[in-house]
């Protein structure tokens, strides 16, 4: 959550461990002794961050996601024994698809025009750092926009990643529906390699 009021710009930086972080966003902790307790607070979380998203109705989808969603959720296990702990984070990524603006009506409106543009310069940033990971460039462009930004971590070799691709059944979608297995065809391409673990040990 923000904790400086839902208006505010979000900047994305990079802690000493070299890690990407929001600054200004809250933590919040999930009771983990009882699931029962932790399930619903987890639940009440993505339900807020679910009402906080914009929203909007065009010409292809009456409830149009106009931004991306990304949900972070940090984990940590102790063992006991050895005094080892180890640090974890599980992001769940809800991409916006992309847009025509002849097909949307987005372009009539400067708001969703301004979106529609956001999303797929985005997109295709996201798409950029596919390509240089699948071909092995010597650069990634993570820091062409504030997704791939922020989805560092996860695409630079130190973790796993898992992409869905929902794709619409009509036949006047056929264009996106192509262009959306292109990009997964690209996605597919890509070896991250063995993910690292970070453990830690506590003091004994």
């Amino acid at each position: 959550s923000n904790s400086k009021g839902r208006t505010t710009k979000l900047a994305i930086k990079r802690n000493r461990e070299g890690k990407s972080f929001v600054d200004g966003l809250t933590e919040h902790l999930i009771e983990t002794s009882d699931s029962a307790i932790g399930m619903s607070q987890l639940e009440e979380l993505m339900a807020s961050a679910a009402r906080s998203r914009s929203v909007a109705s065009t010409k292809m989808n009456a409830q149009s996601s106009r931004s991306h969603s990304v949900f972070m959720l940090h984990l940590n296990g102790i063992n006991e024994a050895s005094g080892a702990i180890v640090h974890g984070v599980l992001n769940l990524c809800d991409l916006a698809g992309s847009e025509r603006l002849d097909r949307s009506g987005a372009g009539s409106d400067i708001k969703r025009l301004k979106e529609t543009q956001a999303i797929n310069k985005s997109l295709s940033c996201l798409g950029d750092v596919f390509n240089a990971l699948a071909t092995g460039a010597s650069h990634v462009p993570y820091r062409n926009s504030k997704l791939t930004y922020l989805l560092q971590d996860c695409l630079s070799g130190d973790g796993k990643a898992l992409m869905f691709v929902n794709l619409s059944p009509t036949f006047s979608s056929s264009n996106e529906s192509v262009c959306s297995l292109r990009f997964a065809q690209r996605v597919n391409q890509v070896e991250l390699g063995k993910a690292t673990k970070h453990i830690e040990y506590s003091g004994r």
